[in-house]
């Protein structure tokens, strides 16, 4: 039996995390705290800390989890750009993820906001419960025979090209990797080619230093004019100041946001009744062509009961020496 410290836990965390628990022998203690430096003496004692895609897992958390004796760090989510890998190795801490639990839900919430965006539908829905029928500045555009860039083919990537295909739009896609699954559904373009073409961009990447603001002022000028840019992946992948400057000059025509690359703090919290502090992400919520939800993509039950099966597994494996090759989080993963 290993003791699993859980941080940043809400409610369906600990609902999913308890009933997966009963199938493993492990003690599943909860905290609703971030994993910071904060608060990673609560860890002491602990074999697994369990992490979610904002805690911060820097040098120094993580040189002083191993010395609170913590020999795997279970992240319950894909990516691990918020984690040192480097240190983590060199301090004898594995690191284990879940690297596909809901890949359809991510694409169809991508799609979703596509539709959303282009029909207007949160303008439309406000205007009725206002008893305003009028259609005036809900014109949209039909998606059929539009082009669609894809960046990032991964699963996801490639299950949000098939439902774009099943609407009628044509494919661009560009990956460092060539994804066979694609054959006869997308066409591999530069990046360049990708901008520069298509109506609509998506993008399905991992944050790396190679991909950090991917999207930036200079990309956002080799785009058609009122183009729809939809991230469901990582904010860091966006540089937010240059996506407002091609909102303001029309070069971008819709924004979909499920991320936001300074969320921490922000997202998976109830600041209803508070300021929001952060003057770029209030700058967003201006603009009537943007929509933005709070990372939820992935939120579905279907996800919620995989990542809580697969982190604990996760752990159970690794009690037993035969975790996943899979799912292990290595620094030759990290440039």
């Amino acid at each position: 039996m290993m003791k699993v410290a859980v941080f940043n836990t809400k409610a369906y965390d600990k609902q999913y995390l308890s009933e997966a628990a009963q199938n493993h022998s492990h003690e599943v203690i909860f905290f609703e705290a971030p994993l910071n430096k904060n608060t990673c003496k609560l860890a002491s004692g602990f074999d697994v800390v369990c992490a979610f895609v904002n805690d911060h897992l820097d040098k120094d958390v993580l040189t002083l989890l191993s010395k609170e004796g913590v020999r795997l760090l279970a992240l319950r989510c894909a990516g691990f750009n918020n984690v040192d890998v480097k240190t983590a190795e060199s301090l004898g801490i594995t690191i284990a993820r879940v690297p596909a639990y809901s890949p359809h839900g991510v694409a169809e919430h991508a799609v979703a906001i596509m539709l959303a965006l282009n029909r207007q539908i949160y303008r439309a829905h406000n205007r009725i419960r206002e008893g305003n029928f009028s259609l005036e500045g809900l014109l949209g555009f039909q998606m059929h025979g539009k082009t669609a860039g894809i960046i990032g083919t991964g699963k996801i990537g490639v299950l949000t090209a098939k439902i774009l295909s099943g609407f009628g739009l044509h494919i661009l896609a560009y990956d460092p990797y060539v994804n066979p699954e694609l054959k006869g559904i997308a066409e591999y373009v530069p990046l360049n080619k990708l901008y520069a073409d298509s109506d609509i961009i998506s993008l399905h990447l991992p944050l790396t230093p190679d991909t950090y603001h991917i999207i930036n002022a200079q990309s956002v000028q080799q785009m058609k004019k009122g183009v729809m840019i939809v991230n469901t992946s990582r904010g860091g992948l966006i540089d937010t100041q240059s996506v407002i400057e091609g909102l303001k000059s029309g070069i971008i025509g819709y924004l979909g946001l499920d991320v936001y690359e300074e969320e921490d703090g922000l997202f998976f919290e109830d600041l209803s009744g508070h300021v929001i502090q952060d003057d770029t992400f209030a700058r967003l919520l201006t603009f009537p062509n943007v929509v933005i939800t709070g990372h939820q993509a992935f939120f579905t039950k279907t996800a919620l009961s995989n990542i809580a099966e697969t982190t604990l597994k996760n752990i159970s494996d690794f009690e037993a020496g035969q975790l996943d090759p899979a799912n292990i989080v290595k620094s030759e993963f990290v440039k």
